[in-house]
């Protein structure tokens, strides 16, 4: 299994969910997020990450409140917002950036 250094510094774009249990608008980006994944398939790779269980990446990327997404691609962060999007909206910001 990769690791999520090895995932994020890649060639492969990857967006990361930071998101929490405890956190309602989290559990409705599930979801949409699984659509995107079934829309744009091996392009891009879509994991979550629990700000609770991950301080560290939570401090290293400043997330001050969930849900909140970045896209990455070698390391370097493409596009961040947080609040909960609409699928067609996050497969657009996908199709700009990769």
């Amino acid at each position: 299994m990769q690791s999520f250094q090895d995932l994020i510094s890649g060639s492969r774009p990857v967006l990361v969910d930071f998101s929490a249990e405890w956190c309602g608008p989290c559990k409705m980006m599930a979801p949409i997020l699984k659509e995107l994944a079934d829309k744009v398939g091996d392009s891009v790779s879509i994991i979550k990450i629990d700000v609770d269980r991950n301080p560290q990446a939570a401090a290293y990327y400043g997330i001050q409140g969930v849900p909140t997404l970045i896209l990455l691609k070698e390391g370097n962060i493409l596009w961040r917002q947080s609040g909960v999007m609409p699928v067609h909206q996050l497969e657009q910001i996908i199709k700009q950036y990769c």
